[in-house]
């Protein structure tokens, strides 16, 4: 009885441990942050075109696969701009105590549920919108809050 209760205990910490999310895009398997370009810079609080950054930019090639980076359920869509350009979309993912919005991607849906690892959608051609700038999906918490220590 000793041995099991050591097995769930060690089996529940493992999982508190995992703790951070995982990984986001396919080629970024640490969530490295954009850095900075002619466009700005990617970590959250930057300023860009005089207004502050909301979120944080996870390096991404464009035609990347993106994954969920916790389970939980897709909410909605979300459009970063509202303009219909090439990158005017994303989602809202809300679930294992997280909301996040994600822009940039071409989701696989709009809404249901997703596990953690699970494909999200695909890196949107951000070099047609953007050229030059290091391609990226935007992260930023429904709050507002920066989502860095997350990553």
């Amino acid at each position: 009885m000793l041995t099991m209760k050591v097995i769930v205990l060690a089996g529940l910490l493992s999982i508190v441990a995992a703790g951070p999310w995982g990984q986001i895009c396919n080629g970024n398997p640490k969530n490295k942050v954009r850095t900075c370009d002619r466009h700005g810079c990617g970590h959250y609080g930057a300023t860009l075109l005089n207004r502050l950054h909301k979120g944080v930019d996870v390096l991404c090639r464009d035609g990347s696969t993106v994954r969920a980076p916790f389970s939980g359920r897709i909410v909605s869509q979300a459009k970063p701009y509202g303009n219909g350009n090439a990158v005017d979309n994303g989602v809202q993912l809300s679930g294992s105590g997280y909301c996040i919005l994600i822009y940039y991607i071409q989701p696989v849906k709009y809404s249901g549920s997703i596990k953690k690892g699970e494909t999200l959608g695909r890196m949107l051609p951000m070099q047609k919108v953007y050229p030059g700038i290091q391609s990226h999906v935007h992260i930023q918490n429904c709050n507002l809050t920066d989502p860095t220590r997350y990553l």
